[in-house]
């Protein structure tokens, strides 16, 4: 297994990697609207924590030298499912065209009360 630290991304608020590279996989932590620069969450609603979430993700797999296009798996968890179309236009515009396997959840209580939460699993490049 390689650990896969990603220097542009927050840094981690517990003991885990960003990601762990093993076989033709890159598991990726589940990644959360923390702005890196200030290490709080961001403000403005389902749209900006999306966003945020998703530069997040992007950080880690270029760490991993992997883009969103290598994503094969992701599952989202929602604060409340009521942000589902918000979050799936800003979700469908991050991957386009790729549209990997997804599962989304509603979670009771996510880290930092944040609105959203991704985990992605890529594909390493052969």
């Amino acid at each position: 297994m390689k650990t896969i630290s990603a220097p542009t991304a927050p840094a981690a608020i517990g003991p885990y990697a960003h990601a762990i590279q093993t076989g033709p996989f890159v598991f990726c932590s589940g990644q959360t609207p923390i702005d890196p620069s200030t290490a709080k969450l961001v403000e403005g609603g389902i749209d900006a924590q999306t966003k945020q979430v998703f530069a997040n993700i992007t950080a880690v797999l270029a760490a991993s030298g992997l883009t969103l296009q290598d994503v094969v798996k992701s599952t989202v968890y929602l604060k409340d499912m009521g942000d589902f179309a918000a979050m799936n236009a800003i979700y469908a515009a991050a991957f386009a065209p790729h549209k990997p396997a997804r599962t989304t959840i509603q979670a009771a209580k996510l880290p930092l009360d944040c609105m959203v939460e991704i985990e992605v699993i890529a594909a390493v490049k052969a």
